[in-house]
């Protein structure tokens, strides 16, 4: 039997999945907000602008901490051991070749009849 990925049985552990490559991608832009942050203050001339930018650049490396603990404590990123780390990103790969290659979008898309509606 074909998969429905339209049926919600077949969205099983996608949102799990989602969540660990959302963090990722999240804790990415922060490490790139922290480098821009700290660029700026270098090319800034007003002592007042560089304080404002400090102050924004340190929230973001306490958000950077935040967000690694919590995905440390999810078990979605390992820094500390680099064989676990790529294990996790080899299957991550795999996933992702998996979703690309899922039909999300099949020809027939009437769902008329599978969900209980009042008759009309």
């Amino acid at each position: 039997m074909e998969m429905d990925y339209l049926d919600p049985q077949g969205a099983e552990h996608m949102p799990e999945m989602a969540d660990s490559g959302i963090a990722l991608e999240f804790l990415l832009s922060v490490k790139t907000g922290i480098h821009t942050y700290a660029m700026a203050i270098t090319e800034t001339a007003s002592p007042e602008l560089r304080k404002t930018l400090y102050r924004q650049m340190e929230q973001s490396i306490d958000l950077h901490a935040e967000l690694s603990d919590l995905m440390l404590n999810k078990g979605w990123l390992y820094p500390n051991d680099v064989g676990k780390q790529v294990e996790l990103d080899l299957k991550s790969a795999d996933n992702a070749v998996i979703i690309a290659g899922m039909n999300l979008f099949p020809n027939d898309t009437d769902r008329l009849g599978m969900f209980a509606t009042p008759n009309q």
